[in-house]
């Protein structure tokens, strides 16, 4: 099971997760959030992150032109893009893609199935509400390109087990206040995601 500890707005907190075995690190670059990251802040954590640790991006209803200046400016290596995109954008793209579905109903999981995508709870805002899915809308489906977020914590990813997703992605779980970790939760979140089928 793949790890993504996302909202990252420091240093300290890169290295926490990365040291208690994330897979990825999220970097969210959309000014609305209380997660937001400027381009310089989050390049200079980049360039001092050990090797092998994937950097990813995320982006609300943004444009190719900024999504590729921001990426190249900032060394992410994956751009989640967190709104309806259009498969023609994202094969625009000449960087590494994550297409978020936010779902509404069971037949959304089913977008960009051909692909490895993001799968979050439909809510308003974008990202860290805590809302979950209905894990029985995943029964029968093949979860291996999935990854699934929306309302996850340290306690309940034992419910995923046997599911088969390719990982977890997890912002407000892992926090002591909004936009920094506390080290104990993220370890937690790490430990038992790392333990399931």
């Amino acid at each position: 099971m793949r790890v993504k500890i996302c909202g990252i707005t420091n240093y300290e907190d890169a290295m926490v997760a990365i040291e208690y075995g994330a897979d990825a690190l999220g970097f969210v670059f959309y000014e609305k959030s209380p997660r937001y990251i400027s381009p310089k802040d989050a390049s200079d954590i980049i360039k001092k992150l050990p090797p092998f640790v994937e950097k990813v991006g995320l982006f609300v209803e943004d444009s190719k032109e900024n999504i590729m200046k921001i990426s190249s400016f900032c060394g992410i290596t994956l751009a989640q893009l967190h709104w309806e995109v259009t498969k023609e954008f994202i094969d625009s793209l000449p960087i590494a893609t994550l297409p978020v579905i936010r779902v509404k109903e069971p037949k959304d999981i089913e977008l960009f199935n051909d692909r490895y995508r993001l799968v979050d709870a439909f809510v308003k805002e974008y990202g860290g509400s805590g809302k979950r899915l209905n894990l029985d809308w995943f029964n029968g489906i093949d979860c291996s390109k999935i990854i699934l977020a929306g309302g996850l914590s340290a306690d309940n990813l034992c419910e995923l087990d046997g599911f088969g997703f390719y990982g977890v992605d997890v912002s407000s779980a892992t926090e002591a206040t909004k936009g920094k970790k506390d080290p104990n939760k993220v370890k937690a979140f790490i430990d038992n995601a790392k333990s399931l089928r």
